[in-house]
């Protein structure tokens, strides 16, 4: 059954003050803590005897990654992880979303995305017609829990930025949604604010780049979900732009 919008609306805290006026696949409105099928989700957390290689991850397959991945103990992050988390969706998806790193449940899950911020974040993909693992992959920018859910340290992430970068290039979506500061930091590789980059089209090695809040954020600052709303009104007009030209 197709779930009904003005529900999803009001998971995502909006209530009427957002009701669409057109369909999702017609917007044109402004609106602001991972083997089968591509199409199917696939969580990515590899198995123990995964193959790993000794190749540059530039030059990985993707159970190479995964299995490199599983196994990395290249920064401190490894030390209390249950797991590394690798992503999980559609290989081929056209949308890619990109949060910060593992939480607690995700590192015991091996999924990005569960809890709270992950309801939150299927509900965000839902208004505007996405699903998770249907044309969408999500990842974060470093693939094991860093303790107490703090922010990843520039080092950590810049150790991780390779398998990121390789999974772009794997996927080659035509669109990255960098989800909350770190991740856009990690991305652009340059300072920013999410406050400020919102809104704007970014650049990733000739993919549009787009920034929001992290849902986890959207959590505990509830006025900034209209904001949020924008945010998704504008991936959906970018997207639709990238596959008319």
């Amino acid at each position: 059954m197709k779930p009904d919008r003005q529900l999803i609306l009001r998971e995502l805290g909006l209530g009427p003050v957002w009701k669409l006026r057109a369909p999702a696949a017609a917007l044109d409105e402004k609106g602001a803590a991972t083997t089968g099928s591509d199409s199917v989700p696939q969580t990515e957390a590899a198995p123990p005897m995964a193959l790993q290689s000794s190749a540059p991850p530039a030059a990985m397959s993707w159970d190479e990654l995964a299995g490199t991945v599983a196994a990395c103990r290249k920064c401190r992050l490894c030390e209390a992880r249950k797991q590394a988390v690798l992503g999980v969706g559609d290989r081929n998806a056209d949308w890619l979303f990109v949060g910060e790193g593992p939480g607690a449940e995700e590192d015991a899950r091996g999924e990005p995305f569960v809890g709270q911020a992950g309801k939150l974040l299927d509900n965000m993909l839902a208004a505007i017609g996405l699903k998770r693992g249907e044309d969408v992959y999500i990842a974060n920018a470093v693939k094991c829990r860093p303790p107490e859910n703090r922010t990843p340290a520039p080092d950590e992430a810049a150790t991780c930025r390779p398998y990121l970068e390789r999974q772009i290039e794997l996927i080659r979506p035509k669109l990255i949604v960098a989800l909350g500061r770190p991740a856009a930091q990690t991305l652009l590789q340059t300072e920013i604010k999410t406050a400020a980059a919102r809104g704007k089209l970014h650049d990733y090695h000739g993919i549009p780049l787009i920034v929001t809040y992290h849902p986890a954020y959207l959590l505990r600052t509830l006025l900034d979900k209209a904001k949020a709303w924008e945010d998704l009104c504008f991936m959906r007009r970018t997207m639709r732009q990238r596959k008319d030209a």
